[in-house]
């Protein structure tokens, strides 16, 4: 295990936009604050910078709701527009009550509103989660290894609620060169107990740690953990989605 981090978020990387590369933006930023990646770093980045780059965005002006999702609005105060939105990234709805919508994205990810969001958006549009989140984080970790010379680990992250739990966390969207579960079954605790279902997600601890210095409203969609290199390696975000015959809550 790891016995010490250092977090350290990424300043003056400016807004995205269609088209940009985000490790680009990133590099740049990095270098222009006097920093450096090294091996085995961990680059967490924003949900939000990717989806922006990726032309993961859309103006709700555009958008024709159902009648579904003028029901809904108007029954809870919501934006019609933004719930039309928020059913055609569903593959699958969960509940919808009390206002919120609970679904599975297409990838897989169960959310509130499909992680259809208008934070951090300019006005009349929403960002929606990025197509494949695993292979952004590849293409990004690619142009930054070639920026620095060194080997590094990506997350593509974004706040998820949690059921049971108050507050919103990071957790990993998309994964690159770090292996995001680390299966603890089989061996002793320091009783010489043997544990039977220990996984700990890796990926979606390190991108909670790197949102503590992220925020929300801060202007810094990334940040480095250093000191995880132990985890880094083969793996993809994929692997944190639990499958369907293994979930006792659908």
């Amino acid at each position: 295990m790891a016995t010490e981090l250092h977090v350290f978020a990424v300043p003056g990387i400016p807004e995205a936009k269609g088209g940009d590369e985000p490790g680009v933006l990133i590099a740049d930023a990095i270098e222009r604050a006097g920093l450096a990646l090294a091996d085995d770093d961990v680059l967490v980045v924003a949900q939000k910078l990717v989806s922006k780059a990726e032309g993961a965005i859309v103006a709700l002006a555009d958008v024709r709701p159902s009648a579904q999702a003028r029901e809904w609005a108007e029954a809870h105060g919501r934006d019609a527009a933004t719930t039309e939105v928020v059913l055609r990234e569903s593959r699958r709805i969960v509940r919808m009550e009390r206002g919120v919508i609970i679904s599975e994205t297409r990838h897989g990810f169960i959310c509130a509103n499909a992680g259809v969001d208008s934070s951090n958006v300019a006005p009349g549009y929403v960002a929606i989660l990025p197509r494949d989140p695993d292979g952004s984080a590849n293409r990004l970790r690619e142009v930054v290894e070639r920026r620095f010379s060194c080997r590094v680990a990506v997350i593509v992250a974004d706040t998820f609620g949690r059921p049971w739990r108050e507050g919103v966390v990071n957790v990993a969207l998309g994964v690159s060169g770090l292996r995001p579960l680390d299966d603890l079954r089989g061996r002793a605790d320091r009783h010489g107990r043997l544990l039977h279902s220990t996984i700990v997600a890796v990926a979606d601890e390190i991108a909670s740690a790197a949102e503590l210095v992220m925020g929300k409203t801060c202007g810094l969609p990334a940040a480095v953990v250093r000191g995880a290199g132990q985890w880094t390696g083969r793996g993809t975000g994929a692997e944190l989605r639990r499958p369907a015959a293994m979930d006792m809550f659908r």
